[in-house]
């Protein structure tokens, strides 16, 4: 390898040298479109009014948030079933839906639906939830918090209302930036549904924004003039 450059009068010095700075710069700009979120899952005692007596039960609940243009994606998890019914449930016949409360730098409420059950749901057993979601629109800027509130579950024309009675904690915190401002002033949340998954990251605006410019200017200013080097080197061969 050393002969080869040797007989093409190459130094890989800068070539390593410009690779290292690209990689630097790469990584900066991944670093710095990290999300900031914290979830954690939270059991949440679950007291429900139903057509026939009140039942409590209680379900670890997690909620997701998933970047999606201005907006997240939010997906609410119930670990366990709860309340229950005196007769069977068939397919289809159950319809869930609950509220996520948000707070922190904004405050009110967001929908999230689920679909109905899809296999039978035998009595006195506890109604498993599948996964609720819905569309978090910030309008503030800030830390918000969300957290589990009203559980509804609609079944044989029917409702059961569900409220949590052991005021839980945050399951998901999130820095947001909305576009209504800059400071962190309460606002009203959006209340529509849709789907969502997890995994992606949170947009980042602002400042972190402008960094990850730079970055990649500096990164495309170098580029250009390594390019510019090796066009100037091999016309000096040529001469």
């Amino acid at each position: 390898m050393a002969r080869f450059y040797e007989q093409h009068g190459r130094r890989p010095g800068r070539a390593a040298g410009l690779a290292a700075a690209v990689a630097m710069a790469a990584g900066s700009a991944v670093m710095l479109t990290a999300p900031a979120a914290h979830a954690d899952v939270v059991d949440v005692n679950y007291q429900c009014k139903t057509p026939i007596g009140n039942k409590g039960a209680v379900s670890p609940i997690d909620i997701k948030g998933t970047p999606s243009g201005g907006a997240y994606k939010l997906v609410m998890s119930f670990r366990k079933g709860v309340s229950s019914s005196p007769v069977e449930l068939g397919k289809g016949a159950m319809k869930p839906s609950a509220l996520i409360r948000l707070g922190g730098a904004e405050s009110g409420t967001v929908q999230v639906t689920g679909p109905p059950n899809d296999q039978a749901i035998p009595a006195n057993t506890p109604i498993k939830i599948s996964d609720l979601s819905g569309t978090y629109t910030p309008k503030g800027s800030g830390k918000v918090t969300l957290t589990a509130s009203t559980l509804t579950i609609k079944a044989l024309g029917t409702t059961t209302t569900c409220t949590p009675g052991n005021h839980p904690k945050p399951s998901l915190s999130l820095d947001v930036k909305g576009a209504g401002g800059t400071g962190g002033a309460p606002g009203g949340g959006s209340s529509t549904t849709g789907g969502g998954s997890a995994g992606e990251q949170l947009p980042q605006t602002g400042p972190a924004d402008s960094a990850v410019a730079l970055g990649t200017l500096g990164g495309t200013v170098l580029l250009a003039g390594a390019a510019g080097a090796l066009w100037l080197t091999r016309r000096h061969q040529r001469g």
